[in-house]
């Protein structure tokens, strides 16, 4: 965890500070300042590999993301950002949108906008690999959406983080990683609208269960969708339907729960004796070589670089 503050920083350097702490996290944007000088922010930090957990409060600011800058610096991954004091105003397309406490939206930075809040806003933001979000959801094109935190898995959601966030200095990263994973699945349900009531039907109520079976069970070298479907007292057919909802395969998931598995044991001291072929035997990879590559596809690296920049941290 880190904290950023501008009360160190001399006032006439603040806003430049302010600028480079939001590039280096985001991607590059304009800065429309209502005062330069003397500026004010802090930002807190929690990251891993895949995941960011920013809250942050500053006095008024216009985040520009403009279509030249969008052309020649993309940036696919997703933000999840909500206000937890004051107000935020978005720009898109023409159109405008306010988000007050309670409220939050999920979009990525390819889309040109402008990002106002007013003098002392406090915020969460979440940086997410777009491969997070548009896999689970089976999406083609980026996802932008407004989501409502006050009530029912909304409100969950928004617990969640700011529990995570209250809780950064006591979490290690894999504990992070761990807690993420399930706010993402969260956060990918909310915004495919499954939090409906009429979405708690015979489906979901299965695939609530199959993916709890597959996290529970993960570790088994043999676990198949078939092995879960006579476990939980269901078909192959039917837990291949209840998956299909939400664009995956009894054998995906399966693959999804035991990378996460393999992240968890490669960042943590007790598995260092484990090689990686050890590893991939012990989760049911036929090989490292098939390990490595589902793992880099998931994760954007190898496993030995994520166990050698854990080693060295």
């Amino acid at each position: 965890m880190v904290t950023h503050s501008t009360a160190h920083v001399e006032p006439r350097e603040r806003a430049d500070f302010w600028s480079q702490q939001v590039d280096s996290r985001h991607t590059r944007l304009d800065f429309r300042y209502a005062r330069r000088d003397g500026f004010r922010g802090e930002l807190t930090s929690q990251r891993s590999d895949d995941y960011e957990l920013i809250g942050w409060r500053s006095d008024r600011i216009e985040y520009v993301r403009t279509p030249g800058l969008v052309r020649q610096d993309p940036a696919p991954d997703y933000r999840f950002l909500f206000p937890v004091e004051g107000e935020l105003t978005l720009r898109q397309d023409g159109q405008e949108a306010r988000l007050a406490p309670g409220f939050g939206r999920l979009m990525t930075l390819d889309t040109p906008f402008e990002l106002l809040h007013d003098s002392m806003l406090r915020g969460v933001i979440l940086s997410i690999p777009a491969r997070g979000i548009d896999g689970p959801l089976n999406r083609k094109a980026p996802l932008d959406a407004a989501l409502d935190l006050t009530t029912g898995l909304g409100r969950v959601l928004h617990g969640m983080l700011l529990s995570l966030h209250a809780e950064r200095n006591r979490l290690d990263a894999a504990q992070f990683n761990a807690v993420t994973d399930r706010v993402v699945e969260l956060l990918c349900m909310v915004a495919a609208g499954d939090d409906r009531p009429d979405a708690a039907d015979h489906l979901a109520q299965v695939e609530a269960a199959i993916r709890r079976y597959a996290r529970d069970h993960a570790t088994e070298p043999d676990l198949t969708g078939a092995s879960m479907a006579r476990a939980l007292g269901w078909s192959l057919r039917q837990v291949q339907l209840a998956l299909q909802r939400s664009g995956t395969t009894p054998r995906e998931l399966i693959r999804e729960e035991r990378l996460r598995v393999v992240r968890d044991r490669l960042q943590r001291p007790e598995y260092t004796h484990m090689t990686i072929s050890e590893l991939a035997c012990a989760l049911g990879f036929s090989s490292a070589s098939a390990l490595s590559t589902a793992f880099r596809r998931r994760f954007g690296t190898s496993p030995r670089e994520l166990r050698r920049r854990y080693q060295q941290a």
